[in-house]
């Protein structure tokens, strides 16, 4: 997959690039008041669709793991609020969803561009997740991850699985 030079990536040492978005219920969320624990913040294309659902369900099965190692959990995409709530009550997920309509935290993190579907080449999200620890930096930048186990892989990978 390729990416447009408009979304540039981040790597391991970047700085987070600070946020605040609309969660599902239209209050304002921050990336800088989650200073002090570390954050999974995971870029998908769309609500209510089976690989989002897929992986957003594993997050929030995972969810108690994550939080008692000190790790809290935000989903972000381009879907408006009302579409985010309707994904969090029918699907029963306990993290914050937030809103990017105008794609501009997912074009920060390099998680929107150019990528190939099917063997076509479309614009639209990468799905991506980025581990940020408690100072605000990168840990871990993981860009075309898969829907479906991604997040075993991501425990391993952060040393809360084997």
């Amino acid at each position: 997959m390729t990416e447009t030079a408009s979304a540039a990536r981040l790597s391991p040492g970047d700085p987070a690039p600070d946020f605040t978005l609309p969660d599902a219920d239209g209050k304002d969320v921050a990336l800088s008041s989650f200073r002090g624990r570390k954050v999974v913040v995971y870029f998908y294309p769309a609500a209510s669709t089976p690989g989002c659902t897929k992986q957003a369900c594993d997050f929030r099965d995972n969810l108690a793991l994550l939080n008692d190692a000190g790790i809290d959990v935000l989903g972000v995409s381009p879907d408006k609020p009302a579409k985010l709530v309707k994904f969090r009550d029918v699907e029963g997920l306990t993290f914050p969803l937030l809103s990017d309509p105008d794609r501009a935290v997912l074009s920060a993190y390099g998680a929107f561009g150019e990528k190939t579907m099917y063997g076509k080449k479309t614009v639209g999200v990468i799905r991506s997740t980025f581990v940020i620890d408690a100072d605000g930096t990168i840990e871990k930048a993981q860009y075309n991850v898969r829907a479906t186990g991604h997040v075993a892989k991501l425990l391993k990978d952060i040393g809360l699985a084997s």
